[in-house]
């Protein structure tokens, strides 16, 4: 992704001085479909990160894989670390017959500080399996068992599973995929445009109940904790505003569809590496298709403080 066809999308005002801005893209899909607005280019090609998971837990339903409920959601998460995460990826590890040993995604602390102090204190380090990533690990690990797959190098990309989950996502999105990397858990990453990844959230939500597209859909829907954790913004929009998913991803990358059809795709430019600027734009995107819900007033802004005082915000510029 290249700087060029960015625009602002958020300002940093402090003291009623605007200091900064945070570029990117953004793409809303009306109900029909096109385009309702955009901000900069969203058919230039992005990576979305984990917002990339919902396409690749249909991809692994449509390769046999038997989850459903919270484990189905759970396959579909960048989760906290949290206790009960760390249980539904153990169970879904052992209905495979494997072990956190078999996981592949790197070491990591748990995303939710509570999570984390509990293992320093306890004296434990890095795990794999309370790297965000693992319940997406463990539902690949279970697709490959099913199928008579190796689990051995599972994240290579000219593995059975990870051609599978290319077409996948290039099919949901309505184009091919225009660039092949690494995300930080080692799986493959699939670069599509903005307006691609709005389609395919929207492909999900619009599915017959039966697809694997709208069992993905729904589980993350009705386990939003699963997917993210205790208070998280993904997690709080999908309790807050009915029907809605979200899914975000590193580097500044979030995506949500209605019910009916409607869709956002962001990316900020910079990353957004304290998700500052992903709240606030992605508020004012629901509220300009119609949408309203007490919980958008969250994350309508976020505040920045000032000898540990508010003394400004972070807030939508489009």
């Amino acid at each position: 992704m290249t700087a060029q066809g960015v625009v602002p999308l958020a300002e940093i005002v402090r003291s009623g001085f605007t200091e900064g801005w945070h570029d990117g893209r953004l793409v809303a899909l009306a109900a029909d479909g096109s385009v309702a607005f955009e901000y900069g280019d969203a058919a230039e090609v992005m990576l979305p990160r984990s917002s990339n998971k919902p396409m690749q837990a249909v991809a692994m339903l449509e390769q046999g894989l038997d989850l459903n409920g919270e484990l189905l959601a759970l396959a579909a998460a960048s989760h906290a670390g949290e206790p009960f995460h760390l249980e539904g990826v153990r169970k879904i590890l052992a209905g495979a017959g494997l072990a956190e040993d078999d996981l592949a995604c790197p070491p990591d602390w748990p995303l939710a500080e509570a999570a984390k102090l509990a293992m320093v204190r306890a004296g434990g380090g890095k795990q794999r399996i309370t790297m965000n990533c693992s319940g997406k690990h463990a539902a690949m690990l279970a697709t490959c068992v099913h199928n008579g797959w190796p689990t051995a190098g599972y994240l290579d990309p000219a593995h059975p599973l990870q051609r599978a989950t290319r077409d996948t996502v290039a099919r949901l999105a309505g184009e091919p995929v225009r660039y092949d990397a690494v995300d930080g858990c080692g799986a493959p990453l699939h670069g599509i445009s903005l307006i691609g990844l709005a389609r395919a959230f929207r492909a999900a939500v619009l599915a017959v109940p039966s697809s694997p597209e709208r069992r993905v859909a729904d589980a993350m829907r009705a386990h939003p904790d699963y997917v993210s954790g205790t208070d998280r913004l993904d997690t709080d929009l999908m309790a807050g505003v009915p029907g809605l998913l979200a899914k975000g991803g590193a580097e500044g990358v979030q995506a949500v569809a209605l019910p009916d059809g409607r869709a956002v795709a962001l990316k900020v430019g910079d990353g957004d590496h304290e998700r500052r600027a992903v709240g606030p734009v992605l508020v004012a995107a629901l509220r300009r298709l119609g949408v309203e819900a007490p919980v958008l007033a969250r994350f309508a802004e976020s505040p920045l403080l000032g000898g540990g005082l508010p003394v400004g915000a972070v807030r939508s510029a489009i």
